[in-house]
């Protein structure tokens, strides 16, 4: 990398003419206000009434609280696989109807709510949140918003046919006045044009614990009591229930997660294309591994490059490469042109621009370097006041019809954030290998074998995702 040295003196001088001139969106707002305020379907005769499906799990309990919580929302119906997690969370809302099939949820009660919280495993998301769409229900819908390359389009067009109803996508995190201020001063241009991106993940899909497994491939065990596991499989080819498979680690699990960096992605790259909206689909991706068997587990210490085609003035090639590292690996902080010294968390959006480096934790701090020296990036010139909201309220906002700027990563973004994530986890199945991507025609087009292995799946009969559009 080439960068044009200046002084710390005319950085500060230069930016804060510059910034103050390009940093004129309204606080809060930058690239959310790319997204027209349409008309909301919705009854005006009282609050919006929310069925939770998945109702505690890893966050569907503060997914279902923190809606509940809005003044015009009520959690009027539950569905959950799980018995127990069902009871548990009856307790908390006595009047709501209770189902442990999603499909039975519509079909019985479908007249009953105007919206729905989606907070399954990723592997359901796409059945489940096309069908409220289908339905013409408004969709809060947790990371990743699918599971499989096919279902990006799938999810895109049913949400394009149902302009009238907003959706959301579980990136709550935007909430933070760091990522906000990142998104303004990308857009604002004044750390000059982007050279490349760097996304660090922290832990590995392997990395055992609370939320994941260790990779170790159990002998078949019985599901637990009260689990419904063959509603649990939706979609996916039944196999037999096995250790650290439901309830929370299933993310370890190639069939039913996206390991660690799909988790992740989303919340790591909102301000990517919040800040650069010209930002489409990679059209390349290749992803070194020494993991060889990925027939039940994600790969562990993966390093993923994703080339983004680029036609902007914001970029300084032709193309932009997003490199992504999980298993607490890193890239190297002097070949990039920073200076020495500890990351400000194993999980990173970096983005390295011809004058300068910015250098964002998922809810702070956000750090600026240039020249080798590190300002805090809440203090760069001309960035206005962020006013604090809540994100899921935003989503019950815009349902019920009221106008808010704070509409971040409704599917039309959540879907941009999702796809490098799958491609780079699922390329893990030919590591080493460059996979030309061409989304339009969902295939690899150097690669027919990755064409057929990692782009679709066949789903189980009346778990398939409803197809609108298109």
């Amino acid at each position: 990398m080439t960068t044009k040295p200046v002084s710390r003196r005319a950085f500060v001088q230069s930016s804060t003419a510059a910034g103050l001139a390009a940093l004129t969106v309204p606080a809060g707002l930058a690239a959310a206000t790319a997204t027209k305020p349409r008309k909301r379907a919705v009854r005006q005769d009282s609050s919006l009434r929310v069925l939770s499906i998945g109702v505690i799990g890893t966050i569907g309990a503060a997914d279902r609280r923190q809606v509940n919580g809005h003044p015009d929302a009520t959690i009027v119906g539950l569905c959950d696989i799980d018995a127990n997690a069902l009871a548990k969370a009856s307790g908390e809302h006595p009047d709501a109807f209770t189902c442990r099939d999603y499909r039975e949820a519509f079909d019985q009660h479908g007249d009953e709510f105007d919206a729905v919280i989606v907070a399954t495993p990723d592997h359901s998301h796409c059945s489940i949140m096309t069908m409220a769409l289908a339905n013409n229900k408004h969709v809060y819908g947790q990371k990743p918003l699918v599971q499989q390359l096919e279902e990006l389009t799938i999810l895109q067009q049913a949400a394009a046919a149902r302009p009238h109803l907003a959706t959301q996508t579980g990136a709550q995190r935007i909430q933070s006045p760091a990522r906000r201020a990142a998104v303004d001063i990308l857009r604002g241009g004044t750390l000059g044009k982007v050279i490349e991106v760097h996304v660090t993940f922290g832990g590995g899909a392997l990395n055992g614990g609370h939320y994941f497994a260790d990779g170790t491939l159990g002998e078949p065990v019985a599901p637990p009591d009260g689990f419904d596991y063959d509603l649990w499989l939706n979609g996916a080819q039944h196999e037999p229930c096995r250790p650290n498979m439901v309830q929370r680690r299933w993310r370890s699990w190639f069939r039913f997660g996206g390991g660690q960096i799909a988790d992740w992605v989303v919340h790591q790259t909102d301000v990517l294309f919040y800040a650069f909206p010209e930002l489409t689909s990679p059209t390349q991706v290749c992803s070194r591994t020494p993991s060889s068997d990925l027939s039940f587990f994600h790969a562990d210490k993966v390093i993923s490059t994703l080339t983004y085609p680029v036609e902007s003035d914001a970029f300084a090639n032709t193309t932009c490469n997003m490199y992504f590292y999980d298993s607490n690996m890193s890239p190297n902080r002097a070949q990039i042109g920073i200076g020495e010294g500890d990351w400000p968390s194993g999980i990173c959006t970096i983005v390295v621009c011809e004058g300068g480096t910015l250098v964002l934790a998922p809810e702070g701090p956000l750090e600026i370097w240039r020249e080798g020296e590190k300002i805090d990036g809440m203090t760069y010139p001309g960035l206005p006041k962020y006013e604090s909201f809540n994100h899921w309220h935003a989503w019950v906002d815009t349902a019920v019809g009221k106008d808010t700027p704070h509409l971040w990563c409704p599917f039309e973004v959540g879907l941009k954030c999702t796809e490098p994530g799958l491609l780079a986890v699922k390329a893990a199945m030919f590591p080493g290998q460059v996979l030309d991507w061409d989304r339009a025609s969902l295939s690899f087009t150097n690669h027919a074998e990755a064409t057929r292995t990692i782009v679709k799946r066949d789903y189980r009969a009346g778990f398939e995702p409803v197809r609108l559009g298109g």
